[in-house]
Formats: C-alpha cells, structure tokens, sequence
C-alpha cells in the first residue's frame, strides 16, 4: 500500500513518519520524500488513527490525487534543488513529467491551482529558503553557494535574491547575525 503524507520535506520527517508507523506495527518498505510504501493493507479506521498522530507533527495523509499529486512534485523539488549534488542535465520540467507519468502542462495547472504560485515560483522560494540558511548556518561565500545551488552564475543568484528577499545577501546575513546579537539587560532601580 502507498501512502501520501503532505509536509514530509525533510529528512527529519522521513525519520519521524517511520517510528510514528512502527508504533502501529506497521512496516515500511521504501520511503522517500511524501510517499511511503508499506507492507500491509491498513484498514480506514487505522489510517485515520496514523493521520491523526501525524497531524500532531504538523503531517497528514493526503487521500484526494490532486493532493497527491501536488505533494509528489513538491518531493521532487526538493529532492532535486536542495538535496541533490547532481546539477540537471535536462530542463526541470521534462525531468519532472517524466517521473510523474504526466504532462508537464497537467502538472502545471494543478500545483498553479493548490498552491496559487507557478512550479518555477516554488522552485525559487525553495532554492533561496536555503540559500538564506547557507549564508547563516553555514557561512559560505555566494560564489560557493551559487555553485552548490547550480546556479548560472553569482550575478544570476544575487539578483534572484534580491528579487525573492528584498535584500541583497550581504545584507541578509548582517542582519541575521545582528538579530542574534543580544541586547544588554538594563535593570530598574
């Protein structure tokens, strides 16, 4: 049997979604990004038990194939643009309708309608979502990052930054290590 859960973006999840179905005694088979494959038939009144343990988590099972659907290609997003060390060698839609068994126009419209942006717009949210954790977290360089990140050229990711932002990446960290600065205490007397 297939699972479908919506939010499993991370590999944390990955991790919280096994151990939430083994204490139903469940036994998973092959997991990745948003969809699970188990060994048994879960009955209705088991699944909406699991769905609600995972809801408590901020997941859910999705049921409808628009959901599915929609969750699948957000899987593949980020498996491709954030966690992949692989740069594409062909354009991302041909690489996504060809995993999803679809048109890319059909796949298009349908993540258009569930999440009101484009597949390109959420493809771009996500990428400077890690870039801007890069540039904290991790203290890289911009031109590492847009190496990392595939981008075209540093130009490329600057702009889109600041497109995405509002700030340029050199002023996005400062104020971040800013903000965790502390401010002194001042006690009343």
């Amino acid at each position: 049997m297939i699972l479908y859960i919506k939010n499993m973006i991370c590999l944390r999840c990955k991790i919280v979604v096994e151990s939430i179905l083994a204490d139903f005694g469940l036994h998973v088979n092959s997991m990745s990004l948003g969809e699970i494959h188990i060994k048994e038939t879960i009955p209705y009144s088991l699944l909406r038990q699991v769905d609600k343990v995972l809801r408590d988590t901020g997941l859910e099972l999705v049921y409808d194939k628009k959901n599915m659907i929609d969750q699948k290609i957000k899987s593949i997003i980020v498996e491709t643009f954030l966690y992949s060390v692989e740069p594409l060698n062909i354009k991302f839609s041909h690489c996504l309708a060809s995993r999803m068994n679809y048109s890319y126009t059909y796949l298009s419209n349908i993540f258009s309608e569930m999440n009101g942006i484009s597949i390109e717009q959420y493809v771009i949210l996500q990428k400077i979502e890690k870039v801007k954790s890069m540039l904290i977290a991790e203290r890289i360089c911009l031109s590492k990052i847009a190496c990392q990140m595939h981008y075209s050229s540093v130009g490329h990711l600057s702009a889109q930054f600041k497109k995405v932002t509002g700030y340029t990446a050199r002023e996005y960290r400062l104020i971040k290590q800013n903000s965790h600065k502390q401010l002194p205490v001042l006690i009343a007397v």
